[in-house]
């Protein structure tokens, strides 16, 4: 195995635009299940908390801590965790690290409440709870986007787009983890609900369709590969089966069947959907490309 990743980090550095393989790749795939399921965390909770629905909260609340465990699984030392979260000043992941600490804080102070002690009644205790899992909510959504962003020596995710691009991500996972929930409970989740999902899906692709676009536009050769990856390179399968097939023609398809009041049809929307967002995330975090050590031979000849 060690001969393996020698002799692809040989041929990496001896190409013009090396891949990064720190995530996405091998056990680096634990960062990004655990960016995907923390997304669903969050927007599922702020999803949960407007349209009062409780069993999305404590599903919210599970997929926290198993995202959670992902990112310890990553890190291999948990006692790391707490080297990272004193440079809070200046990293996003010490700001995640913070926010998962308030989210679960809160959640558990607020579910404990909710569900043994005074269900049904909004006690002081119980606000104050909620609004701090709110704020950890908010952190824990918003911190992933700014990571990759912050790396800037991959220009493809050094776009300011990438932020917006996944808390669009966080809300469509928080609706999707909705579906699931009412389609278990075998109630109907209302139109309301998936007229919401057609909004922000359509956000996402505008998001990503104008970071394809400025990805292009910008000059950097770097991000284009990044691009061409994507689109029409190692990663085409992952884009298009996963992400436009599985999670945009599938739920689209079953939305215009007429029976989007079937519990099994909003499963189905809400997983596919669910699924097409990991996609997303796992082909944009494996199409990072840096940018080159020295200026290929033939840019140096037309220079």
């Amino acid at each position: 195995m060690g001969n393996k990743r020698y002799d692809q980090l040989i041929t990496d550095l001896r190409g013009d635009y090396r891949p990064q393989r720190e995530w996405g790749v091998g056990n680096g795939i634990l960062m990004v299940i655990g960016h995907f399921l923390v997304g669903l965390a969050g927007g599922a909770w702020m999803m949960a908390t407007i349209y009062d629905a409780t069993a999305g909260l404590v599903v919210a609340y599970l997929l926290g801590g198993l995202g959670a465990l992902v990112h310890l699984m990553y890190l291999g030392v948990p006692r790391r965790v707490f080297g990272m979260m004193r440079h809070f000043r200046t990293s996003w992941i010490s700001r995640g690290f913070i926010g998962f600490g308030l989210f679960f804080s809160g959640g558990t102070v607020y579910l404990g409440i909710e569900l043994f002690l005074a269900p049904g009644s909004l006690t002081p205790l119980a606000w104050v709870a909620n609004a701090v899992a709110m704020v950890g909510a908010v952190i824990i959504i918003g911190y992933m986007g700014f990571c990759y962003t912050a790396s800037k020596a991959i220009p493809f995710w050094h776009s300011p787009l990438h932020p917006a691009l996944y808390i669009a991500f966080a809300f469509r996972g928080g609706i999707a983890v909705l579906l699931v929930v009412a389609a278990i409970a075998g109630t109907a989740a209302g139109p309301w609900l998936l007229q919401l999902w057609i909004g922000i899906t359509a956000m996402v692709a505008l998001f990503f369709a104008l970071e394809i676009q400025g990805a292009l536009a910008g000059g950097n050769v770097a991000a284009r590969w990044s691009v061409r990856d994507i689109l029409a390179g190692r990663l085409a399968l992952l884009f298009y089966g996963g992400t436009l097939v599985l999670g945009l023609i599938v739920p689209l398809v079953m939305l215009s069947a007429g029976t989007v009041d079937s519990p099994a049809t909003m499963a189905v929307i809400g997983l596919a959907s669910a699924a097409g967002d990991f996609f997303m995330k796992l082909a944009t975090v494996r199409a990072g490309v840096y940018l080159p050590l020295v200026l290929p031979q033939h840019r140096r000849q037309r220079a």
